[in-house]
């Protein structure tokens, strides 16, 4: 806990990208900063805001339900919940209207931020500490202004930040922002990072469109990184020892991570953004680790054939499964996409709902692997319960993250090695993690991994302390700050 004798108490202002996935490990890191003596302003946008608060009303008192922290300042914690408006109304899609919304984010939301970080310095305590998700372009402008310590939060592994904090290495090798012969040999010049397919880069850097929204907002974000106090990473050391290193040359970076919620199952605070089913007592009348979890995340898309083909080879493969699928998976408009008759002909044997508790998902022993798009969140989570992976990588960083699973690590398969899918490869790869003797040394490793979390968060783990450096070194610079006023 931090020495509060000498100046303010710690304050931070916590600010998610709007995305599923990025909310999570930002609550999880305001539970963990809160549990060491901060008080926190947790600002989501209004619309992620009423997403999660209408969700959970199925779970909690509707009083209570606009107030996300109310459960965690029961238990004793200091976390204040706040909502910014986005620049569209709530009822607004998102998700269909990606590039528009983007374009807002990038270049007008700093207007909004501004206002409400004026109207919080008046609060007691005032805040003295930004922490702002690195995709955000303008932590640097807003701590400035109010004289704030600037934290950048990465939620995803160290070699994707890697990758894109040397996009200009990328250039100038021909490998980035190159139409004209774009090489496709490997990649073996970017500091701490051996070596990387340029089909295992994130997908925006794969693109010929580099003036796309999300480049933008890549580019001004990784420039605006390089201005930040401090750096923290929801990656483990032992994962990534040789990046972390590299990148440690340039930046106060610490690897703290996994960092999940203190139940990892249950936890006071809500974050999911639909309704979750309850597969418990599904997954009861199941053997143990027989069950297949299939779920492609909160936000990618793909198509109607690729679902249909999935579908098949699940029915093919006869393993029981759960298979989240969110009715936005093909587009918001479009929600019928199973064959017809598929649920009655799975019945006994899959599950398929909209949304769920992932993490009471696949801790549940009767789960035996994860058919996943390699979200962050999602690798974390399965390596923490032992569950090894078949992936199917859909969009930005899952990519880079299937290379880790697949390639270095050794805990997955690919759902595909080239071209689109078919029911034949899905059955078989399904047949292959779940039935497979050749799957057992998968296994094996998976547990040493999961050990290397576990290790990485003990007292004396790397992961813990890095995260006693980082809060050492934050109350050095508040001091400072301090006897400066």
């Amino acid at each position: 806990m931090m020495n509060q004798s000498t100046h303010q108490k710690p304050h931070a202002i916590l600010f998610p990208y709007p995305l599923q996935g990025h909310v999570i490990p930002f609550v999880n890191l305001a539970i963990k900063l809160a549990s060491n003596g901060f008080t926190i302003t947790f600002i989501n946008t209004q619309s992620i805001h009423q997403q999660i608060s209408k969700a959970g009303r199925s779970n909690i008192n509707d009083n209570e339900s606009n107030d996300l922290f109310s459960g965690a300042r029961k238990s004793g914690l200091d976390i204040r919940d706040v909502s910014i408006y986005d620049g569209f109304s709530v009822d607004f899609d998102r998700s269909l209207n990606h590039d528009e919304f983007f374009e807002a984010i990038l270049n007008d939301f700093v207007f909004h931020v501004d206002e409400v970080v004026g109207n919080l310095m008046l609060s007691n305590p005032s805040p003295n500490i930004l922490i702002a998700d690195t995709f955000y372009v303008w932590s640097s402008t807003i701590a400035k202004k109010y004289n704030l310590v600037n934290v950048s939060y990465w939620t995803e592994p160290a070699l994707v930040f890697s990758v894109y904090y040397h996009m200009d290495l990328l250039k100038q090798n021909g490998h980035y922002d190159c139409i004209e012969n774009k090489r496709e040999d490997i990649i073996d010049y970017i500091p701490g990072v051996k070596a990387i397919k340029p089909t295992d880069l994130p997908s925006y850097l794969q693109s010929d469109d580099t003036n796309m929204v999300v480049n933008r907002i890549i580019k001004r974000a990784f420039k605006e990184v390089k201005n930040v106090d401090f750096i923290i990473c929801n990656t483990v050391q032992e994962l990534e020892p040789e990046t972390i290193t590299s990148l440690q040359k340039y930046h106060s970076i610490y690897a703290i991570g996994p960092i999940f919620s203190p139940g990892f199952t249950n936890t006071f605070v809500s974050t999911s953004l639909w309704s979750e089913s309850n597969c418990t007592d599904w997954l009861d009348a199941k053997p143990h680790g027989s069950v297949l979890y299939v779920s492609f995340g909160s936000y990618a898309h793909t198509n109607k054939e690729t679902i249909v083909e999935i579908a098949r080879g699940l029915m093919v493969s006869e393993v029981n499964f759960i298979w989240v699928l969110r009715p936005d998976i093909v587009s918001s408009e479009e929600s019928d996409y199973l064959p017809i008759g598929y649920e009655d002909n799975i019945k006994d044997r899959g599950l398929i709902v909209p949304w769920c508790c992932q993490t009471a998902v696949i801790s549940h022993p009767a789960v035996g692997g994860f058919l996943t798009h390699c979200g962050w969140n999602s690798i974390m989570e399965s390596i923490w319960c032992s569950v090894p992976f078949i992936c199917f990588p859909l969009l930005t960083d899952q990519f880079t993250n299937r290379k880790l699973v697949v390639d270095d690590w050794k805990i997955g398969i690919n759902l595909r090695d080239e071209g689109s899918i078919s029911r034949d490869e899905v059955a078989e790869k399904v047949k292959f993690l779940m039935k497979g003797k050749e799957a057992e040394e998968m296994k094996q490793r998976i547990k040493k991994i999961k050990k290397e979390l576990e290790d990485g968060l003990a007292i004396n783990g790397s992961s813990q302390v890095n995260f006693t450096k980082f809060m050492g070194d934050l109350e050095s610079i508040l001091q400072l700050n301090h006897i400066a006023k």
